[in-house]
């Protein structure tokens, strides 16, 4: 069986499964009775492991397979490495594979043109553009946020910004220096309002497109992860956004965040109704109202802010 040939992540490629004597018939063979998933030209996944990843975990493994098919002079780029960097996927393609071309490498050098599923990039790479992951080239976390920002526009880079600061990935610092040795680039506007914009303080995309919404409608901006205390100094809770001076919290609920602070052994339902009684808490120790969004109320910008706007008003009245 070819299981045998497959890497950690599943993966077998067909020239592997041909130098150990199985032919395309056989692979065709597999892939009929499930045991293997064909993710792209000459790439073979376990079908047990692919049908049970999620989209960004998919696109990993593809990633992973196109790497083993080239040599080492490319590294992963924008989306891709975004990705690998286990950055959010919100406004990224994760249909394509994309390759950054080293200096001196060898192999396709197209530009930025797709190919079979892969987006083949070629420009101007300085030493600390990349870093090496698991090993694999893929471009550092600022490089992937300058990427990301000019290809796909303000909202993603700043949700890729505010992700990778708050993990310790890059700093403002960082970014602010790259931006100083790209400021020419065509588009480079875009990162210049992205480092404006990011704080590394948003947990969640929600968090991070409710900021922008709110700046956006004009709204006065919040104070980010604002916490509350107790009488004895210790920490009661903290809110996602805080508007002191007109006595409102706001929070962004989304399933995820519930998974991500769920206790060990604690459902969903129960969390909730902890996330409750924090809340209760936190009205009796401030007298401070909540507001709560919810990610279709990040598309429904003029409605929301109305809202917004209003709750601010009555708990300021």
């Amino acid at each position: 069986m070819v299981t045998e040939l497959m890497d950690a992540h599943g993966i077998v490629l067909r020239r592997d499964a041909l130098a150990a004597g199985y032919d395309d018939n056989a692979l065709a063979r597999f892939v009929k009775a499930g045991f293997v998933t064909r993710i792209r030209h000459g790439a073979y996944v376990s079908t047990a492991i692919w049908s049970g990843l999620d989209k960004q975990a998919q696109h990993n493994t593809l990633s992973r397979a196109v790497l083993k098919q080239y040599d080492d002079s490319v590294a992963l780029t924008h989306d891709s490495a975004a990705v690998r960097h286990g950055g959010p996927t919100y406004g990224l393609d994760l249909s394509s594979v994309h390759l950054l071309h080293l200096p001196g490498g060898t192999g396709t050098r197209t530009g930025r043109r797709n190919v079979a599923g892969i987006v083949h990039h070629k420009g101007s790479v300085r030493v600390l553009d990349v870093t090496r992951n698991d090993g694999a080239w893929l471009t550092s976390p600022v490089r992937t946020i300058l990427d990301v920002a000019m290809t796909r526009g303000v909202e993603a880079g700043l949700i890729a910004a505010d992700d990778f600061i708050r993990r310790g990935l890059t700093s403002k610092i960082e970014l602010w220096l790259v931006y100083e040795c790209v400021r020419d680039w065509p588009g480079a506007l875009i990162l210049r309002l992205v480092i404006d914009r990011c704080d590394g303080k948003a947990e969640s995309v929600g968090e991070t497109l409710g900021r922008e919404l709110f700046r956006k409608h004009l709204l006065p901006m919040p104070i980010p992860q604002f916490e509350v205390f107790r009488a004895d100094g210790s920490l009661a809770g903290r809110t996602d956004w805080a508007w002191p001076e007109h006595k409102l919290f706001g929070e962004f609920d989304g399933k995820v965040k519930y998974l991500r602070f769920r206790k060990p052994g604690e459902t969903v339902t129960q969390a909730v109704l902890r996330e409750k009684k924090r809340e209760d808490e936190l009205r009796e120790l401030t007298d401070f109202g909540f507001i709560r969004l919810i990610w279709t109320d990040l598309f429904c910008g003029e409605r929301t802010a109305s809202r917004v706007r209003a709750k601010l008003r009555r708990r300021a009245a």
